[in-house]
């Protein structure tokens, strides 16, 4: 996702939910976006095996 997408994407969310972002505020909100979907880009390009199966319960 590029910093275009992203920044429509924090203002589309912000108005679904009613939010008004204070302009101070939104660059650091477009900056936390961008890690996230960075992440996730991370996680979704790991391929897992077909003989995975999910953990019914997460013990740390």
């Amino acid at each position: 996702m590029d910093k275009v997408a992203v920044e429509e994407y924090v203002d589309r969310a912000a108005a679904l939910l009613g939010l008004t972002l204070d302009p101070e505020y939104r660059p650091g909100v477009v900056a936390n976006f961008e890690r996230t979907a960075a992440i996730a880009e991370l996680v979704l390009s790991f391929e897992l095996p077909d003989t995975v199966e999910a953990a019914p319960v997460f013990r740390p």
